[in-house]
């Protein structure tokens, strides 16, 4: 699948705002992509498909993931919110054509996060968090740092959204935490080295 198909794909699958979000965070994703060295049309591709399965019923995404366990990374016991991602992978894989692992991983995990997180799965994470559109308190300095720091950044994005998910009395997904602790590792072994 090229970028033209999964372009006609999403605008097909998502509302006009979700579709407008897609192409905003496929715009952030290439920016990052070009600062990291990372390939720039694996991250649009990631960006284009990433929510691809965001607006299908909860049934919908419980039976992908059914139909799919050897890809649905224990899906059904997770937050229902981290649902969409991974059907949309699990569907750019048997469905559409996708058989880069790179961009399924991204897709897969730009909702919660994952411990070993490539830079691919980086950059889509942040490109979500920080597209246009976004305006969260905070949104404009995760922009800046996620330009000279994909680390720093993705500790500043996932405590926001883990602070965020807690502070609604939602569950947290183990796969957040797991990414926090993961990356806030790497950065202080980083910091360690003289």
């Amino acid at each position: 699948m090229n970028q033209k198909q999964a372009k006609e794909l999403v605008r097909s699958r998502l509302s006009d705002k979700r579709y407008e979000h897609t192409l905003n965070v496929r715009k952030m994703a290439v920016k990052l992509a070009k600062r990291h060295g990372a390939d720039e049309d694996r991250a649009a591709l990631a960006a284009l498909l990433h929510d691809a399965a965001k607006e299908i019923s909860k049934d919908e995404m419980r039976a992908i993931m059914k139909a799919h366990p050897e890809y649905a990374e224990g899906g059904e016991e997770r937050p229902t919110p981290v649902w969409h991602g991974i059907c949309a992978a699990i569907l750019a894989r048997t469905e559409w054509g996708v058989e880069d692992e790179a961009v399924l991983s991204a897709i897969a995990c730009h909702t919660a996060g994952k411990p070993g997180m490539s830079k691919l799965d980086k950059i889509l994470y942040l490109a979500d968090m920080s597209s246009a559109e976004r305006d969260w308190p905070g949104v404009n300095k995760l922009r800046k740092l996620e330009r000279k720091d994909l680390d720093a950044a993705m500790l500043m994005a996932l405590k926001q959204t883990n602070d965020f998910v807690l502070s609604q009395d939602k569950p947290l997904d183990p796969m957040s935490k797991a990414a926090y602790d993961d990356i806030q590792a790497q950065v202080e072994a980083r910091a360690a080295k003289p």
